[in-house]
Parts: structure tokens; C-alpha cells; sequence
């Protein structure tokens, strides 16, 4: 295996370190994970469904948006597995999945919501 020459090669890594460090794929992963929540209307319908779940209605009722509006928020949460849903008749209910990713999220929102935006 050749080795990465670094400019300032101050011997912090390993080849194998390095490698993980700057495996590009990762940060995609990552990168399109942060791209679905960068929305602030995706962000909050995320936020709540990590708390309850709910119907297309009341979420837009919940935060004053149409259905179209939430419905096409929810596809685009649901097509990286960051929710689930299930039907219950006529109806459908949304809510957190229970993937390690989405629990990790949705801890990262909450301690960044106390960080920024303290109860006062």
C-alpha cells in the first residue's frame, strides 16, 4: 500500500487512519443525511415526529402547513429512512424510525436547540 505524502507530515496518522479520515463516501453519506434536514419546515415536522406520531392532517395543522407542503417534506424524510409509516384504514401515521441514524439526529437537534434556543 503507498503511502499518503502529507506536506506537513507530522506523524499523527496511521495509512490506515488517514484512509478512514478522508473515505469520501462517508461524507456523502452524511452530507445527504444533513441536506434532508437542512429545510427548517423538514427540520421541525423531524423534530416532532421524534416525539409522537401523526397523520398528514395533524402535522400540517401542527405546524400551519398545507398537506401538500408536509406530505412532500415527509417523502423526502422517509426516502432516507428518517421516518416510517404505517396505515391504520384510510389513514396514514408518520412518525421517528428506530434506526440508530435518526436517534443520533434527533439527539444532535435537541442539544442544539438547548444550546440556541434556551427556554427562557
Amino acid at each position: 500500500m503507498e503511502h499518503t505524502h502529507l506536506p506537513h507530515d507530522h506523524g499523527n496518522y496511521s495509512q490506515e487512519e488517514y484512509d478512514q479520515i478522508l473515505k469520501h463516501t462517508d461524507f456523502q453519506t452524511v452530507s445527504d443525511i444533513f441536506k434532508q434536514l437542512s429545510d427548517s419546515s423538514r427540520l421541525q415536522i423531524y423534530w416532532l415526529l421524534c416525539h409522537c406520531e401523526e397523520c398528514v392532517i395533524n402535522i400540517s395543522a401542527m405546524v400551519s402547513m398545507s398537506s401538500p407542503a408536509v406530505s412532500h417534506h415527509l417523502r423526502i424524510l422517509k426516502s432516507n429512512g428518517l421516518i416510517v409509516s404505517r396505515r391504520e384504514g384510510k389513514e396514514v401515521y408518520y412518525r421517528a424510525s428506530d434506526s440508530e441514524t435518526s436517534k443520533e439526529l434527533h439527539h444532535m437537534i435537541e442539544i442544539m436547540m438547548s444550546i440556541h434556543c434556551p427556554i427562557e
